[in-house]
């Protein structure tokens, strides 16, 4: 990515229970998210079509299971970005509530 990157920020929004990526001031991407137990749902990602093949949902996604890894929380990838993530990245399948 080019000199967007600093203007990148990923944040949580525990009351409206989701993960939002934000290019400047502008919402480009985000994860819907809710709690169950010790597990975190994740049933749906989505980034803006005209931001989309810039890998900024991957970052997004890394971001989400790196909170839910320091949480001591497990996750269900509901959502097949993120299960696919998982899958290439094996590196958070310790993380998955049916492991």
């Amino acid at each position: 990515m080019s000199g967007d990157d600093e203007d990148i920020s990923i944040s949580k929004d525990e009351a409206a229970g989701r993960y939002e990526l934000r290019l400047g001031e502008r919402r480009v991407g985000l994860a819907d998210f809710y709690r169950r137990g010790d597990t975190v749902v994740i049933p749906h990602t989505e980034t803006l079509p005209e931001f989309g093949g810039r890998g900024l949902a991957s970052r997004l996604v890394r971001y989400c299971l790196d909170d839910i890894r320091d949480q001591h929380l497990r996750v269900e990838p509901a959502c097949p970005f993120v299960a696919a993530y998982i899958r290439q990245h094996p590196e958070y399948a310790d993380l998955l509530a049916d492991a």
